[in-house]
C-alpha cells in the first residue's frame, strides 16, 4: 500500500486514536474523568452527585476494582476518585497519581456526601450523566458513544459545550471512518509501512502491555488465572501466550495501578491483541521491526472484528482480540493472507458469542479462552483443516463471516445484553 492511498493515512490515524494509556478498567476511568472534568466546571466541591448510566456503563462498573482508591469497587467509588484526586487533562490516566491522603479522602467524601446512582434514560449503549451540586450551582456532565467523548457540559443552565446527536448503536462517532478496514487491507499495510509511522505508539503498547502481564504473574490479584494456567500446563509458547495474556488481565481487574494502552476502548482487549503475539515474537527471535508489523496486525485487525459489533455489548469483546492475535501470530509464522483469513474464520466459528458480563476477575479467563481460540484456529489451517460457509455463522469469504459476527453480536445478543443486566442487578425474571 502506497503511503499517498488515503486507506494509509486512515490505518495511521485509527491507530492513534486506538492505542491510548489507561490506567484501570476504561468504564470506571471514563466515569472518573467526566467526574474530573464536572467538578472542574463547578469550581468547587460537589455537595450532591448524581451518576446516570447507561446498562452498560453500569455491567463494567459493578464489580471491579477502582485503581488507586484502596480496593473500592463501583460507580460510586469512580465518581469520588475523579471528584476528590482526578486531574481530567491527564484523560483516561485521570486517577494515575493519587497520594495516600488523597485515597483517604475518597473514602471520607462516599461516607459524607450523595451520591445517587440511576439507569440512563433511553437506549443509548454506551452513556454517562453526571449532575453535581453545590449551593445554588449545578453542572451537568455527560459522556456519550466512547469513553473520552464529552458531548455536553453545562453550567447553571447554561451551555457551555455541545456536541451533536449521540448514537443508540454505541458507535464510535467523530471517530475516523472504519469503513476503509479489511482483512487484505490490513495486511498489505503491514506488509508495506513505514514502521515510523506507527513506532512509537506500537512500542509503548509492547512495553506497557508487557509489564502489567509481568505484574500479573509476579503478584496476587484476582483469582490469578495466568499462574493456574503456567502451573497446569507449562510454560510452551502457546500456552506462555495464554497465561501472559491473563496475567495481565488479572492485575488490570483487581486494582493493578500500571497503565496499560488499549484498542477499541478496552485495556484487556489490548493486552489480549499484543501479549500473544509478544510471546511468539519472542520464541521465534524476529526482529524488532517484525514483532512491531505483528503487534500492529493484531491491533487493525481486533478494531476491525469489533467495529460490526459496537464498543459496549453482550458479545465478549476479548474474543475479537484473541481472534486477531492468533492471526497475528499466522503472520510471523510466514503465513500470508490465506492463513491469516483461515485462522480468523476458524477462531470466531469456534468461540464467537461468549457473553460480557462485565469487568471483574473472570474475563482474564475469558481472555485465556479467546488466544486458545485464535491459536487454534491458524493450526488447523497449518493440517489442512478448516471450517466452510454454511457452517454455523461462517460464510464464504472472510470479510462475510466478520459481518455475521457483528450482526449477531450488536443484534442477536441485544436481549441477552438486557438479561445479563438484570441477572448481575438482581431483578426477578421478567417471566
Amino acid at each position: 500500500m502506497e503511503r499517498t492511498d488515503p486507506r494509509y493515512h486512515n490505518f495511521v490515524q485509527i491507530l492513534h486514536e486506538e492505542l491510548i494509556p489507561a490506567m484501570g478498567c476504561t468504564e470506571p476511568i471514563s466515569l472518573a474523568y467526566g467526574a474530573a472534568k464536572a467538578r472542574e466546571v463547578l469550581g468547587k466541591e460537589p455537595e450532591k452527585v448524581l451518576v446516570e448510566a447507561s446498562g452498560n456503563i453500569i455491567k463494567n462498573v459493578k464489580s471491579v476494582v477502582v485503581p488507586n482508591t484502596g480496593g473500592l469497587k463501583g460507580i460510586e467509588a469512580a465518581a469520588a476518585a475523579g471528584i476528590v484526586a482526578g486531574r481530567s487533562e491527564k484523560v483516561l490516566e485521570v486517577i494515575a497519581e493519587v497520594s495516600d491522603e488523597q485515597k483517604k479522602a475518597i473514602r471520607a467524601y462516599m461516607d459524607t456526601h450523595e451520591i445517587k446512582v440511576r439507569p440512563a434514560e433511553g437506549d443509548v449503549v454506551f452513556d454517562i450523566i453526571l449532575t453535581m451540586t453545590a449551593g445554588s450551582d449545578s453542572v451537568k456532565l455527560r459522556i456519550s458513544d466512547y469513553h473520552t467523548n464529552i458531548v455536553l457540559i453545562e453550567k447553571n443552565g447554561v451551555v457551555l459545550q455541545s456536541a451533536g446527536e449521540t448514537t443508540v448503536a454505541g458507535d464510535a462517532q467523530g471517530l475516523t471512518d472504519h469503513g476503509c478496514l479489511s482483512v487484505e487491507a490490513i495486511v498489505d499495510f503491514i506488509e508495506t509501512m513505514d514502521v515510523e509511522d506507527v513506532r512509537e505508539m506500537v512500542e509503548r503498547q509492547i512495553e506497557y502491555n508487557y509489564a502489567i502481564a509481568q505484574e500479573g504473574m509476579t503478584h496476587d490479584y484476582g483469582a490469578n488465572v495466568g499462574k493456574v494456567l503456567k502451573k497446569n500446563y507449562g510454560e510452551d509458547v502457546k500456552f506462555r501466550a495464554r497465561y501472559m495474556a491473563a496475567a495481565g488481565s488479572d492485575a488490570r481487574m483487581n486494582g493493578c495501578e500500571m497503565p496499560v494502552i488499549i484498542v477499541s476502548g478496552s485495556g484487556n482487549q489490548g493486552i489480549t491483541a499484543s501479549v500473544p503475539v509478544i510471546e511468539y515474537a519472542k520464541e521465534l527471535k524476529v526482529s524488532q521491526e517484525k514483532m512491531l508489523r505483528a503487534v500492529t496486525l493484531s491491533d487493525l485487525l481486533a478494531v476491525h472484528m469489533k467495529t460490526g459489533i459496537g464498543r459496549l455489548s453482550a458479545y465478549c469483546g476479548a474474543v475479537c482480540a484473541g481472534c486477531a492475535a492468533g492471526a497475528a501470530i499466522a503472520w510471523l509464522n510466514g503465513g500470508g493472507l490465506r492463513e491469516i483469513s483461515h485462522t480468523l474464520v476458524n477462531a470466531l466459528a469456534t468461540i464467537s458469542g461468549m457473553v460480557c458480563d462485565g469487568a471483574k476477575a473472570s474475563c482474564a479467563a475469558k481472555i485465556a479462552a479467546s488466544v486458545d481460540a485464535g491459536i487454534m484456529g491458524w493450526q488447523m489451517i497449518l493440517d489442512g483443516q478448516q471450517f466452510y460457509g454454511g457452517d454455523g455463522i461462517v460464510t464464504k469469504g472472510v470479510e462475510n463471516t466478520i459481518d455475521n459476527v457483528g450482526r449477531l453480536g450488536r443484534v442477536g445478543m441485544r436481549e441477552t445484553d438486557q438479561e445479563i443486566l438484570r441477572i448481575m442487578t438482581g431483578q426477578p425474571d421478567p417471566q
